[in-house]
């Protein structure tokens, strides 16, 4: 009888034992937290992540908003002359991958989950969305192994080309997956508050931009997308534009958080320029007069300049960024209407539709002049000088200076068209750094070299140098 006590006095400790870890795990649990994640929650979350990549430091205030010569900068110039920062390039990877597709896989796996194919739609469309940009700024880029790092913890680098086929397809899946009866709804989405039919007009849109990124390398693939979408199915007016609005502070849009303790950027003299050139309404928008008196009113900066020539210039007597874009609220595009525009006009004039590529062209310019709310005779106006008309002749002269003007609160889509249309034709940083030549890509974060070498290696073998000048696969001249 003892030694039998004495037996089960151990496993009568070690089941007294497992229940009282068992209560303690059950008094543990917060009744009030979810054990998982909610899709509605994640896709706003997801949502605001891709809005900071196209209005944020990374991605554009130091990078591409110089590049394209929107901006300049006034202080700190050695990024305005093409020496960027490795914390930039290294945040704009990490940050993307590792929070707007990781949500964005998230809301497309509970979607599946609870069997909505809405949420798994617009997933899937901000993904191919956040991989687009991606690959317009790197070029080679891990794409297929990416998000499933439980079987892949250093992803192989996917080519440019096929990046875009996948994306192609994947926007092709989420047109067919939206279920726009109401039997499917979803929360969270603050771009469209739930519409679905603008979700799809939006994939839609995506699939003709990543047409034409590749029409001049695959032209047969460009005119089978083109020709299988039709107007209705695209963004068809400025309250149909894809993009975030942001709120106020703390909720504010980047730019306007930047301005809170930052004045080192102006308005490139290069886009003043044209603006002025060109009698745009657009320039009160897009920039503010001097703070002190100048004759001209609006004076933009030099891009690269050294920093004590840049100095010299003052602070009152260059022109900063327009209210409209410093605006707590002001929202960050993903797709405007302009731009469905202006590619229309150029499948038309590529020979892709039967459509009209001058009338496309205007309506092209009028929708962005209609976005900042230009009245009709000042548009008009516009529409009727000859260095506005146009030429078919030069249709990449003519579109492109267009679209560059109509891009300017999206740096990343601007540097990505003025690459493959060579317009406007821009002269590189007084003084920078690359031998007279300007950026055409984003180099490799560092972390990259030290964490997946291997797949580094073989992407740079494929691509080329991994330097700011190697051209991208869709940029072909």
């Amino acid at each position: 009888m003892k030694r039998i006590s004495q037996l089960l006095l151990p496993l009568t400790l070690a089941l007294g034992l497992s229940a009282c870890q068992s209560e303690l795990e059950d008094i543990n649990k917060n009744p009030n937290e979810a054990t998982q994640g909610q899709p509605d929650y994640v896709l706003t979350n997801a949502l605001k992540s891709s809005a900071d990549l196209v209005m944020g430091s990374d991605a554009s205030m130091e990078t591409t908003v110089l590049f394209v010569q929107y901006w300049a900068k006034i202080q700190y110039t050695d990024v305005d002359k093409y020496t960027t920062s490795p914390t930039n390039v290294q945040n704009i990877w990490t940050n993307t991958y590792t929070q707007g597709l990781n949500d964005y896989a998230e809301v497309i796996r509970l979607g599946e989950q609870a069997k909505n194919p809405n949420y798994q739609a617009v997933g899937l469309i901000m993904r191919s969305w956040s991989f687009q940009v991606l690959t317009d700024l790197y070029g080679d880029i891990p794409y297929s192994q990416a998000l499933n790092i439980d079987q892949y913890l250093t992803p192989k680098y996917d080519a440019q080309k096929d990046v875009y086929a996948g994306l192609l397809n994947d926007l092709q899946k989420a047109v067919t997956l939206i279920d726009d009866s109401g039997a499917s709804p979803i929360s969270g989405d603050v771009v469209y508050k739930g519409n679905m039919k603008l979700w799809r007009k939006f994939a839609q849109s995506l699939r003709l931009r990543i047409a034409l990124r590749i029409a001049d390398r695959d032209a047969a693939t460009a005119k089978t997308v083109i020709s299988s979408l039709s107007k209705t199915d695209l963004i068809a007016s400025n309250d149909e534009t894809a993009q975030f609005t942001y709120l106020t502070s703390p909720n504010q849009n980047p730019v306007n958080r930047d301005r809170e303790t930052r004045d080192d950027y102006r308005v490139s003299k290069t886009i003043v320029d044209k603006l002025v050139q060109l009698n745009d309404p657009r320039l009160s928008v897009y920039v503010n007069k001097t703070a002190d008196y100048t004759p001209q009113g609006y004076i933009g900066v030099t891009n690269g300049l050294p920093a004590d020539s840049a100095a010299r210039l003052g602070f009152t007597k260059t022109s900063k960024l327009g209210d409209y874009f410093t605006a707590a609220s002001a929202p960050a595009v993903f797709v405007n209407y302009a731009e469905v525009l202006f590619n229309l006009a150029e499948a038309a004039q590529r020979g892709l539709t039967s459509d009209d590529a001058a009338t496309l062209y205007k309506q092209a310019v009028t929708a962005s002049l209609q976005q900042y709310r230009v009245t009709a005779d000042e548009i008009s106006k516009y529409l009727a000088q000859p260095s506005v008309a146009y030429d078919a002749a030069n249709y990449k002269k003519s579109i492109g200076e267009q679209k560059w003007l109509a891009l300017f609160g999206e740096s990343q889509e601007s540097f990505a068209e003025w690459r493959r249309l060579d317009y406007p034709q821009l002269k590189p940083a007084y003084a920078g750094v690359l031998n007279g030549r300007m950026p055409v890509r984003l180099t490799y974060p560092t972390g990259e070299q030290a964490l997946n070498n291997a797949n580094y290696k073989a992407a740079v073998a494929n691509q080329g140098a991994d330097l700011l000048t190697t051209k991208l696969w869709f940029d072909v001249n």
